[in-house]
């Protein structure tokens, strides 16, 4: 019944009047409209925990390698697309490798302190083109706000499943997919996450040139339904001065079975957030309000088979969510950031961003107003020519401080966080 739903989504998107270029018609061919790269990652975290719990680090060397062909000539055009990954283990950090937050490699389950020295994962997708629309089967790695793969740690996260993609319209994306296997970053098999199934459906439309919106809503079988609502308006103000508003939320209606596995306070939450960054030369200067509502807090990501939602690590597009997410039950969150652009000072790629946030009403249970504060630093350079072109160095820190109210409920906990991420793109062709 599923499959016949997303038959009948693609024919309605086949069918949208074409308002403008047909991709296919334009098709190069299979060989010569396709691309390789592979992605060198050399990933470093360390959390330093406090209050007694259990510090985090790992260390990792990884390699990104994507295949992306053509689609052959003809009024269906037919491609493949296909990646390759492998990671290697240089530090487990002595005892603390294998944590829920680093995961770079995971851990054996009968002895939770040992982790694979290295690890392998590949997968394909076999991809048809009608117009502007393109079918997916197999293995791929979604963009999607309800559907977000995390690519933050050593290796990617995958989902096998069924996607369609519409362009027909100008300016209008629509999206469709039935996904029923997530591959953990962590581990190797195309169902480490043991994911059940997760349906996706939504768009975005350019209405003017300065203003996007989309909606999104997806099923994730046993676990919740979850709808999203985006907006984002750029106000030009000057040749080098700009405002730009944007906003994100998230409603999700929790399964009653989830509920009690994951042991949650309730059954439902919405959080949202509204950015406001005013840009001028090189700074920016961003304000932003968060704001969590429900019987529980927003849950996204991890695994199913360890008690989480399986929708991606990144599937929470809002502004507040640094090392802490800032998404707990009732809570309110302010963050004000700077960022400078270090091209304008003579040093062209290096750029800088620091920003602070200060949560407070988190519903704790008996234990009184939770509150949490985060202090994010960001300095990331790109070189811009010469043999190591595009080789990029990201050097992260995060303060949290909670206090004890939060700390007794086991939301969060204080903590130092350092990332240290170095890495260097290839073309092969």
């Amino acid at each position: 019944m599923l499959k016949t739903r997303i038959s009948l989504v693609a024919l309605a998107m086949i069918a949208a009047t074409q308002a403008q270029a047909n991709d296919q018609a334009d098709s190069k061919g299979f060989l010569e409209d396709s691309h390789a790269n592979i992605l060198l990652r050399n990933a470093y975290i360390n959390r330093d925990k406090k209050h007694g719990k259990n510090d985090q680090s790992e260390w990792g060397q990884a390699f990104i390698g994507k295949f992306s062909s053509g689609f052959t000539q003809g009024t269906v055009g037919v491609g493949v697309d296909a990646f390759g990954l492998y990671a290697l283990r240089l530090d487990g950090g002595k005892g603390r490798n294998g944590a829920a937050g680093v995961d770079f490699f995971k851990p054996s389950d009968t002895a939770p302190t040992n982790s694979p020295h290295n690890l392998a994962r590949g997968g394909a997708a076999i991809k048809f083109r009608v117009s502007n629309t393109v079918l997916k089967y197999g293995d791929m790695m979604p963009e999607l706000p309800v559907l977000q793969y995390d690519d933050s740690r050593l290796l990617p996260e995958s989902y096998t499943g069924t996607f369609i993609t519409s362009k027909e319209i100008e300016g209008l994306e629509l999206n469709a997919g039935h996904f029923t296997e997530e591959a953990r970053k962590s581990a190797e098999g195309r169902d480490s996450g043991h994911l059940k199934s997760i349906d996706v459906f939504g768009g975005s439309y350019k209405f003017t040139k300065n203003f996007t919106a989309s909606a999104y809503t997806s099923n994730i079988e046993d676990v919740m339904k979850k709808h999203y609502l985006g907006m984002n308006y750029v106000f030009p103000i000057a040749v080098d001065q700009s405002l730009t508003l944007d906003f994100n939320g998230y409603k999700s209606d929790i399964n009653s079975k989830y509920v009690q596995k994951a042991e949650l306070t309730g059954d439902e939450n919405t959080i949202w957030s509204l950015a406001a960054t005013y840009a001028f030369g090189p700074h920016s200067v961003t304000l932003a309000h968060q704001r969590s509502t429900g019987s529980t807090g927003y849950n996204y990501g991890w695994y199913q088979d360890r008690g989480g939602v399986g929708d991606g690590g990144s599937t929470i597009y809002l502004a507040n969510s640094y090392w802490s997410d800032f998404n707990a039950e009732d809570e309110r969150s302010w963050q004000l950031a700077y960022g400078l652009d270090f091209g304008a000072f003579g040093v062209p790629g290096l750029t800088y961003k620091i920003a602070y946030v200060a949560g407070d009403n988190i519903n704790t249970h008996g234990f009184g107003e939770g509150k949490e504060r985060e202090i994010f630093n960001q300095l990331r350079y790109v070189v811009q020519d010469g043999p190591a072109k595009d080789l990029s160095v990201k050097l992260r820190g995060s303060w949290v401080r909670t206090n004890n109210a939060v700390q007794q409920n086991g939301y969060f906990d204080d903590g130092n966080e350092v990332r240290v991420f170095v890495e260097y793109p290839i073309s092969i062709f």
